[in-house]
């Protein structure tokens, strides 16, 4: 199978999508952010001084769904029609589990606005409590589901 993003000279170029049809289209993607047993009591508790971290990275990554292909140079801007980001406090990574999922009915997936969404979720965690713990770590960011499209449903093991 070839990379799509490169044409016969191995140029970079954007995929045309203007033959394929519009389908529903699905994506959820996932990743944490891992801090101090102290850090994740601040933030659980509420003691953030920068206020409500977990309500600010749900919409940092809305936002960050809907910028996508302001980010990303090669994805196409897509009519985005549903966009969730439930962030749960975990106490034995201890951290904070994310996961995105994202609508709509186009020409391509949303995988990359699902990614995307974890990552400004994630960085957002991170920028609102690193003045405690610039040691935090995100990771785990990964597609978990995919469906729609000619290539149908993907679904990680």
């Amino acid at each position: 199978m070839a990379l799509t993003h490169f044409d016969a000279q191995g140029d970079a170029h954007m995929v045309d999508v203007s033959d394929k049809p519009s389908t529903a289209r699905i994506a959820i993607a996932q990743g944490h952010v891992r801090m101090a047993p102290a850090t994740y009591d601040i933030i659980s508790e509420g003691r953030a001084r920068k206020g409500d971290v977990l309500g600010v990275a749900r919409l940092a990554g809305i936002m960050g769904a809907k910028k996508t292909p302001d980010l990303i140079p090669l994805c196409h801007p897509l009519p985005v029609t549903k966009v969730s980001v439930d962030l749960t406090l975990d106490p034995d990574l201890p951290g904070v589990q994310i996961q995105a999922t994202v609508k709509t009915s186009g020409q391509t997936g949303v995988e990359m606005e699902a990614l995307t969404a974890v990552s400004t979720a994630a960085l957002t965690v991170y920028d609102m409590a690193k003045a405690v713990d610039k040691a935090m770590e995100i990771g785990g960011l990964r597609v978990v589901l995919k469906d729609g499209g000619k290539s149908g449903r993907y679904e990680a093991s």
